[in-house]
């Protein structure tokens, strides 16, 4: 499949920077509010934002029940933080009536890294990128999720490492912040904010059959 289609849910969150990110990996990128419009890609991202109100704004919106189906028919799906919660079969610290697309065998812990104040730039070693491509992947956390847990069938791609840059050691080192099952990946932070447009790249790739 030569320049997929790849539809951005745009909900909430920053959909014009990942529309810019696909576009610049030779993919053609389009917004997604309509049940039509999620028939029509080959693909979808789900991006950063509030997982609570992006939760809700797609029961509001009636696509929920069809993206769970065409998740289940193998429509490839790239989560980036509140993504990556949406993916999730399972959270921690979510709210009472929260609920999430699923797909992924993984249990994931929101606002893991803490608050706003919290958030921090990144190079992390990227199984599948940094191995094959260039080095390690520049990444954003802001507010951000981390995989707790991981299913046999989820192959973890990036963890944070045990010391930073200066050697120092790391509060969460070892917890998992990108995977994919199959047909879907999802990553704790944001690379459609830092220049580095790998981590789509590797989404385009897998939309084409790679």
């Amino acid at each position: 499949m030569s320049d997929p289609t790849i539809g951005v849910l745009a909900l909430q969150g920053d959909v014009r920077e990942h529309l810019a990110a696909l576009e610049s990996v030779g993919a053609r990128g389009v917004t997604v509010r309509r049940p039509a419009e999620l028939a029509a890609v080959d693909g979808l991202v789900l991006p950063g934002g509030e997982s609570t109100t992006i939760d809700k704004l797609l029961r509001i919106f009636e696509l929920r029940d069809l993206l769970q189906a065409r998740i289940k028919e193998g429509l490839p799906v790239y989560g980036s933080c509140a993504g990556m919660i949406l993916l999730a079969d399972r959270i921690l610290d979510g709210t009472a009536d929260q609920q999430t697309v699923g797909g992924m065998d993984v249990v994931v812990r929101r606002n893991a890294f803490g608050r706003q104040v919290d958030s921090f730039e990144t190079d992390l070693d990227f199984a599948g990128i940094s191995d094959v491509d260039g080095g390690p992947v520049r990444t954003a956390f802001i507010r951000a999720p981390w995989i707790e847990e991981a299913g046999p069938q989820v192959e973890v791609l990036s963890r944070i490492p045990a010391v930073d840059t200066q050697g120092r050691p790391v509060a969460a080192a070892g917890r998992i912040v990108a995977a994919r099952q199959g047909s879907l990946l999802a990553t704790a932070f944001h690379p459609e904010i830092t220049g580095d447009a790998r981590v789509h790249g590797l989404f385009v790739s897998m939309v084409a059959g790679g």
